[in-house]
């Protein structure tokens, strides 16, 4: 019996010998396998993504390290991430805090996604940073004044954001800095002029309507009350009464401004949760309003498709709502477009409008159907277009569109605005013309969009608008300093929408920013350096010299800085048919210079 004992003992000894072997073993392995620190805060960063295109699907924490991702760039002995790009890549959450232990990582390029939030003051413990890419996102909240560590960063471009507050003193202390861009937020207060931010010209800071300082030649108010750049005497005359006329404008400006930023915010944060509740959207007091004969659907059709409705059906959005794709029955596809309702006063506006924009019918437009009035919502029913817009082509998808498409599609973008400005009664200032407002339809012709909630212009003779709306890059100058928008506003959009399509790059691409310049100073500069044709997409097929001179010619008298030196949008398809269809010297400029 006692031996028996002994020898069970000696087995559980043995047992215990060998599960501790084994836990060893499996500590020592899980240890070699867990993910580095590096990677651990980069998945930190995917957890907080709600959608994206897919490329940090592949992040996998079963990796050592993260040097084999999609974006991700590492140092070849230390395994330290040293660059993280991925741009153009739909991602939409916020940045987490986790990426301030990246203290080895030199590039931060993360522009023109649909990331929100604030900018993380930990992105501060990142030393040894040298650039910093944010632009074209939905960030929001203050610049932090902890971006002041970086000593060692060159490159800062965090335009077209929502970022507001006070340009912190502290990033005037960057002695390496080279490039920065803060343009087109909501910023305020004066610009620090002392350190290196005093050598930054108005491009860095424009689009800022309450920002001022001798940067920008925009006086700034003291606490007595007096306006001051400080550095010298209050300015008398001309500059004081403009900016005191200014300042009681601004505050709504600055309001309505806002609101269009948080709508298409709100889609990209929340747009899963307003997919969803649509059906209840449409469900109580839903009424159909068509203003064609041709539609053989009755109401209670098209509000059954419409309860149906749901994120797999989203196609796009846009500065005021969701776009979904709509397919009837019978084979007809629509497009819908929600337009949640901001209050009272604007929903009156809105369904005046929709009487004159429901009998406008051209070539060149989009054709509303009708809309379907909700206590909750604005549904708006247009024409499916299945190209696509004109910013997907350009883009996203890859679409290598050769010459004759390109003239073919700045045509028909031109005339169809030209309809708006000169056949329309009242004229029509469409206010936000882009590449993602141009649609294009099965034979890549293209069709103008969203024009259903530019103002009417009332006063013939001014044909003014103080609504504010538009797309930073596509802005006038006098529309971002004024608010005030006019024919020739439009003008100048469609202007930078013609160099869009002939370089291939959007209006506020990395390579014209870390140059100091936007797509206009882009193309002025080559102007200067009788380089003017380099602006041309290099990948397009069958350029004609003659007409991309044309081309430029007619795009370099739109974006004036003068409305007064801009062409009609009749001229230019006046300039479009005789010169670019049928290549002959411009008027405007000298092609045999180049």
């Amino acid at each position: 019996m006692i031996e028996s004992n002994y020898i069970m003992l000696l087995l559980v000894k043995r047992c215990w010998s060998w599960l501790l072997m084994i836990s060893l073993l499996c500590a020592l392995t899980n240890e070699i396998e867990a993910i580095s620190p590096d990677g651990e805060a980069l998945l930190s960063f995917r957890s907080g993504i709600s959608s994206s295109d897919g490329a940090i699907r592949q992040w996998r924490s079963e990796d050592p390290d993260p040097c084999n991702w999609k974006g991700v760039t590492c140092d070849a002995k230390t395994k330290r991430v040293t660059a993280l790009s991925l741009t153009h890549h739909k991602l939409s959450g916020p940045l987490p805090p986790e990426l301030g232990k990246l203290d080895q990582l030199k590039l931060l390029m993360l522009h023109n996604n649909n990331l929100y939030d604030s900018i993380p003051a930990a992105l501060g413990n990142c030393t040894a940073l040298e650039g910093i890419y944010l632009q074209n996102n939905y960030l929001t909240g203050p610049i932090p004044s902890e971006m002041g560590n970086l000593t060692g960063l060159k490159n800062l471009d965090i335009s077209n954001n929502g970022l507001i507050g006070a340009i912190p003193v502290s990033l005037g202390q960057l002695q390496k800095l080279t490039s920065f861009n803060v343009s087109n937020n909501f910023l305020v207060g004066k610009i620090p002029s002392d350190g290196l931010l005093a050598k930054f010209s108005n491009v860095s800071f424009i689009g800022n309507l309450k920002l001022c300082g001798k940067q920008i030649d925009v006086v700034c108010q003291d606490e007595s009350g007096n306006f001051s750049t400080g550095s010298g005497p209050a300015p008398e005359g001309k500059t004081g009464k403009l900016l005191i006329s200014a300042s009681a404008t601004v505050g709504g400006l600055l309001l309505v401004a806002l609101m269009c930023f948080w709508g298409c915010f709100l889609y990209k944060k929340l747009g899963t949760v307003e997919s969803k509740s649509l059906a209840i959207a449409v469900g109580g007091g839903a009424s159909i309003v068509m203003f064609h004969g041709d539609l053989p659907y009755a109401s209670k059709d098209i509000i059954k498709k419409l309860e149906a409705l749901n994120e797999e059906h989203i196609i796009g959005c846009g500065g005021f709502g969701t776009v979904y794709k709509l397919d009837m029955e019978d084979g007809n596809v629509f497009a819908l477009k929600r337009i949640v309702k901001l209050n009272e006063g604007f929903d009156r506006f809105f369904e005046r409008e929709l009487e004159i924009l429901g009998s406008i019918k051209h070539r060149y437009l989009v054709n509303l159907r009708g809309y379907c009035n909700s206590p909750t919502s604005k549904l708006l029913l247009y024409d499916y277009l299945p190209g696509g817009s004109l910013d997907q082509a350009l883009h996203e998808r890859g679409d290598q569109l050769d010459w004759d498409s390109r003239v073919n599609i700045i045509v028909g973008a031109a005339k169809g605005l030209a309809y708006l400005h000169h056949d329309c009664s009242p004229r029509i200032i469409h206010r936000d013309i882009k590449s993602s407002n141009i649609l294009l339809d099965g034979n890549l012709e293209a069709r103008v969009s969203d024009f259903g909630l530019a103002k009417l212009l009332e006063d013939e003779e001014s044909h003014i608008t103080t609504i504010v709306a538009g797309t930073f890059g596509y802005l006038a100058p006098e529309y971002m300093q004024s608010g005030r928008a006019t024919e020739k506003t439009d003008v100048y959009s469609f202007g930078v929408l013609v160099l869009e399509v002939l370089s291939g790059k959007i209006p506020t691409d990395t390579s014209f920013i870390e140059k100091g310049y936007n797509v206009v100073g882009w193309l002025n500069f080559l102007i200067s350096e009788k380089r003017a044709r380099e602006i041309v997409d290099r990948s397009c097929e069958g350029v004609e010299t003659g007409s991309l001179d044309a081309l430029i010619s007619i795009a370099t008298k739109c974006v004036s800085s003068s409305p007064d030196e801009r062409p009609t949008m009749l001229r230019v398809v006046q300039l479009l048919e005789s010169e670019v269809m049928t290549p002959c010297p411009s008027e405007f400029y000298d092609s045999s210079s180049d």
